[in-house]
């Protein structure tokens, strides 16, 4: 049997714990009260076009994104504006927010909301790239990237092959899996809208074998779609990164502080495929994602089709509770994901999933000497030396780390899972690009 595809550096195997694969997609009801935040992409932040006691629609624009690198925010509800106001955001800030009162669910005009598949791309290139724009479709893989930005292909370079992040190799977290198996035909419709922005004639699909239903599905729905294939790839984190896919699906390598376009591809997820769909198709706003609750100890592990805005807590109950024993809330999954401080923040488009964790498992165990065993530098996918680059930003000497690679590190997480000595390696690096960042920024 050929061996599966994959990339080379790195890499590392966790537990998988898929136990929400087979949920099938579920809508989750509204809330009385949404809490809207204002940054919800990478990059500067909507600027509010709407005030207190304004009625608004669902699907109407509220906010504009006004810089480069922004994306536009409209309401995921009907119902009244009742504040905007500083709030608690899922990692403890407080950050602009539309809080609005729901009401009946009454569309802006002009969005189709019927189920019926429309498969002609009637839009030219450009006008494919203002309906994304007009409608804030940002990445969901994680990244929240505008996606129009992304289509923008700079003079000089050429895009040969666009590549779709199916992998989802963050274990617990199956919403791209379900979306893949329950709205695969409008996905690949989005990839063929993609092809089109960007003039390429072959999109490759990737997928960790561990989906093979997923697989199975999309090949055979493929045949129909001129220049689309489906690439299983062998099981190993962090496979979803764009780096490591773009290596598995053509074997291609982006240079250090290069973007994927460099080597002629572009890298988009799966979900954003299908928002693509429904942008362009039906000219609906990013207003809603689908979202995975999930756990050990969790009663009902689900995926949930949830309106941007709505309380986490919601989820929560719709996946019968909060176990007695949680010791940790995830927003995302174990190796990149990070903890949430209340229940009562609002799913935002780059909500993949809520993981709870154990007070057992999620207890981090005492740092120990390191013995430099240099397991971390093996499984990093980068090729760095993350117990180098950790002492650097402990001790604040970010301008040697800057010369180390520290911003090509993708923050996976590999390190620290791999380390006997129980090292807080992740949050040095990310502390020391933040630093380093600031001190790139500085410079301009």
């Amino acid at each position: 049997m050929k061996s599966l595809k994959t990339f080379t550096i790195g890499g590392v195997h966790p537990e998988e714990n898929k136990r929400s694969a087979n949920a099938p997609i579920q809508q989750l009801s509204f809330p009385k009260q949404a809490i809207v935040p204002l940054g919800q992409n990478l990059g500067a932040p909507s600027k509010p076009i709407v005030k207190r006691g304004d009625e608004i629609k669902t699907g109407q624009l509220i906010a504009k994104g006004e810089s480069f690198i922004s994306a536009n925010l409209h309401s995921p509800f009907t119902g009244k504006v009742l504040k905007i106001d500083d709030l608690l955001d899922s990692s403890g800030y407080r950050r602009p927010a539309v809080v609005i009162e729901v009401g009946d669910d009454v569309w802006e005009e002009g969005i189709d909301t019927s189920a019926a598949l429309k498969r002609e791309i009637s839009d030219d290139k450009q006008s494919i790239i203002d309906k994304i724009k007009a409608n804030g479709i940002v990445g969901l893989g994680g990244a929240t990237f505008p996606t129009h930005v992304k289509l923008m292909v700079p003079d000089g370079k050429k895009a040969e092959f666009l590549i779709i992040n199916g992998v989802e190799c963050e274990p617990y977290l199956t919403s791209d899996h379900r979306l893949m198996l329950e709205k695969g035909e409008e996905m690949l419709i989005g990839i063929k809208i993609l092809m089109k922005a960007l003039s390429v004639d072959q999109a490759i699909v990737g997928i960790e074998n561990n989906k093979a239903d997923a697989i199975k599905h999309l090949t055979e729905l493929a045949q129909k779609y001129e220049g689309i294939s489906i690439q299983p790839l062998k099981v190993k984190y962090p496979q979803g990164g764009e780096k490591q896919l773009i290596k598995a699906a053509v074997n291609r390598e982006v240079p250090s502080g290069k973007l994927p376009i460099e080597v002629g591809c572009v890298v988009t997820n799966v979900g954003t495929a299908f928002a693509v769909y429904e942008a362009v198709q039906k000219n609906k706003p990013l207003i809603e994602r689908v979202v995975t609750v999930t756990g050990k100890a969790v009663r009902k592990p689900s995926n949930f089709m949830v309106r941007v805005g709505t309380p986490v807590q919601m989820l929560l109950d719709a996946a019968e509770g909060l176990p007695e024993n949680t010791g940790k809330m995830i927003n995302g999954g174990p190796m990149m994901g990070k903890a949430i401080m209340s229940a009562e923040v609002p799913v935002v488009k780059g909500t993949s999933g809520i993981l709870l964790m154990k007070k057992e498992e999620s207890r981090r165990k005492t740092p120990q000497t390191c013995i430099r065993c240099s397991k971390c530098t093996t499984v990093c996918p980068m090729g760095l030396e993350p117990f180098l680059l950790a002492k650097m930003s402990r001790l604040e000497r970010y301008e040697e780390s800057e010369k180390e690679r520290i911003m090509d590190c993708i923050e996976c997480g590999s390190c620290q899972f791999t380390c006997p000595s129980h090292l807080p390696l992740l949050d040095y690096l990310r502390l020391g690009k933040q630093r380093v960042g600031q001190l790139i920024r500085s410079r301009k």
